[in-house]
């Protein structure tokens, strides 16, 4: 019952927060804000996870880029 009533208040607090700073804000420099930005208790949704897979392309595609753009350049130099 105690977390309910923490959690009702804490929706109330982050509305009249997200419509203050919404009200304050300049529209052509910053985007509105939500409640849930406010709301310590709310889970924040994540775009998307990366697997050990996605890290091994990424690491086989910028690694050895530069690993071959560095080597490009100092064979370069030595000629």
């Amino acid at each position: 019952m105690a977390e309910g009533k923490v959690s009702e208040a804490w929706n109330h607090t982050s509305h009249l927060l997200a419509l203050i700073a919404n009200v304050n804000r300049d529209p052509k420099k910053t985007r509105a804000v939500k409640p849930a930005d406010f709301h310590p208790f709310m889970k924040k949704k994540s775009g998307w996870k990366l697997k050990a897979k996605d890290i091994g392309i990424l690491k086989d595609v910028f690694v050895s880029a530069n690993a071959k753009a560095t080597a490009d350049k100092k064979e370069r130099g030595k000629s």
